[in-house]
This record gives C-alpha cells, sequence and structure tokens, in this order.
C-alpha cells in the first residue's frame, strides 16, 4: 500500500522509509479508538514542527550516517515523554529509516499523521463522506486561481487562511474534513492546495482498497448509469472503483474518464479534438 502523489515525488530510500513508517502506524494503532488516533495526529504534527524549526535536529535523526540506537535514543528523549505510546513508536520507526533528504522525514510525519485522521474517520464508519469532501473541495479550490494562490500563500495571515477555508466549508463537512483541510493550508504537501487535497481523497480511497476514477459527463449520471458504470470499470481494472463524478458541458456528449494517469476519452469533443489533430 502506497500513499498517492506523496511517493512519486520521493526518491527510492525515502519511498522505503514511507512505508515502514505507515506500517508501523498500522501496527501500533491497530486497536486504538478515534480519539486516541485524533492525538496521534496532533502529536506527529507537533514533532513535524520542531523538526521544521530546528534543521540540525532534523538532519541528525535523518542521518543514515549515524547508528539506528543514536536516533532512535535521541528521538525518545526529545519526545518519548511528550507522547503517547503509539505516537513514539511512529517516531521511532520513522527516524530508524533512510530517507534520501531530511525533509523527507517531515514529510512523511505529516503524511502518516494525516492517514491516521483518515483510520479515525474509517473507525467511525465516516470515511466515504470524508472522501467525497476533500475531492469536491479540491475541485473547487483548483477552479479558482485567486483562492488557491492565497490559501498556498506562505506569507499570508494563517489566521485569515484558516477563515476562508471555514467559510468554504461552511458548517456541513465532517470534523476529519475540516481538521484535514486546516492542516494542509498549514503545512502544504506538494505544489498546490487543490492536488493536496485530492491526494488526501486518494489516499481516503486507497484506505478502502478502491482506485479512484474521476468521470466527467456533460449532465449528471442517474444512480443507475453510475452502478453500471462503476460495475464495467471494476471489470476493466479488476479491482474496486471508487466514481468521482464532475457535469461537463464543455465536452458535449459522452464520457471522459481517469484512472490514475490514464485518460479513456469518449466524448464528442475528444473525438473532434482527434480528428483536428490527424487532419493536422
Amino acid at each position: 500500500m502506497s500513499a498517492p502523489g506523496v511517493l512519486a515525488d520521493f526518491h527510492a530510500a525515502s519511498r522505503d522509509a514511507l512505508e515502514n513508517t505507515r506500517h508501523r502506524l498500522s501496527e501500533s494503532t491497530a486497536q486504538a479508538g478515534s480519539g486516541d488516533l485524533d492525538t496521534v495526529t496532533d502529536q506527529l504534527d507537533a514533532v513535524a514542527d520542531v523538526l521544521t524549526r530546528e534543521p540540525v535536529l532534523r538532519r541528525t535523526l535523518a542521518d543514515s550516517s549515524r547508528s539506528v540506537e543514536d536516533r532512535e535514543g535521541l528521538a525518545d528523549r526529545l519526545f518519548g515523554q511528550q507522547v503517547t505510546t503509539a505516537t513514539a513508536d511512529v517516531v521511532r520507526a520513522a527516524v530508524s529509516s533512510s530517507w534520501s533528504r531530511a525533509e523527507d522525514l517531515v514529510t512523511a510525519l505529516r503524511t502518516v499523521a494525516r492517514e491516521a485522521l483518515l483510520v479515525s474517520a474509517e473507525r467511525d464508519g465516516r470515511l466515504d463522506a470524508v472522501e467525497d469532501e476533500l475531492f469536491r473541495l479540491g475541485r473547487i479550490v483548483g477552479a479558482e486561481p485567486d483562492l488557491e494562490r492565497l490559501l498556498a500563500d506562505p506569507t499570508a495571515d494563517a489566521d485569515g487562511k484558516q477563515r476562508v477555508l471555514e467559510r468554504l466549508l461552511a458548517d456541513r463537512a465532517e470534523p476529519t474534513t475540516r481538521k484535514l483541510a486546516a492542516q494542509l493550508v498549514a503545512h502544504p504537501v506538494g505544489r498546490s492546495i487543490a492536488q493536496g487535497l485530492e491526494r488526501l481523497a486518494e489516499l481516503a480511497a486507497e484506505r478502502r482498497e478502491r482506485s479512484v476514477a474521476t468521470v466527467r459527463s456533460p449532465i449528471a449520471l442517474s444512480e443507475q448509469q453510475q452502478e453500471r458504470l462503476a460495475g464495467a470499470l471494476t471489470r476493466i481494472y479488476r479491482r474496486d472503483i471508487t466514481l468521482h463524478l464532475e457535469v461537463d458541458p464543455r465536452i458535449v456528449g459522452g464520457l471522459v474518464i481517469q484512472v490514475g494517469d490514464e485518460v479513456i476519452d469518449g466524448s464528442v469533443a475528444g473525438r473532434l479534438d482527434e480528428l483536428g489533430r490527424r487532419l493536422g
């Protein structure tokens, strides 16, 4: 199991290290309730904050030339008495791994912190709703360049950005969605806030062992059409498929379906574009 998007930005060593850290999260929180998982999230983010502020410490804990015992011992002395056993286990797994860059250690801690929130939502039976809200919020932000720039601007007022986010979410969003979005705006991972939100939606889908198919259609699909399409895609890809639906009148007719990097363009507009390229 891999974290979508994040791994694409990591070199081989950091990819393996992230997987090791995520595995430890699963082991250490196997019996944890949602409240315990929320605590793990907050504490991992707090550790990441410390490592962000202290570059020498960050490099020391990510330095694979130092022994694993030294790195684990330092992490235990600094954080062990301030965090739960589960959090300490995850931090220990992270610092004992080999990272391509010290900065990847911080990114991984934040990624695993967000995954802990998704596990919490899953155990509360709210993961489907969180996934859908993250996807929709990502699309809203991505469609508004000025909003995207504001939320991603590290020099903008932090409280002001959070107020903008609260207005976008209003009172309808799940608490987990609100917290994940707030964390992402406070500590962006990747090139844009919209991409970060979509990556979190993908991570939520992955927790349900499904792939995400983004489906654009000129009009809204009926429930029966959605069921048939999901069934067809499941047979094609041989795994469960979650549909994320968008209405886009520009495609004229048919569907445009994207699963990962693969695009199936069955729209009239797509066929016309292809014909134009051939004639050109």
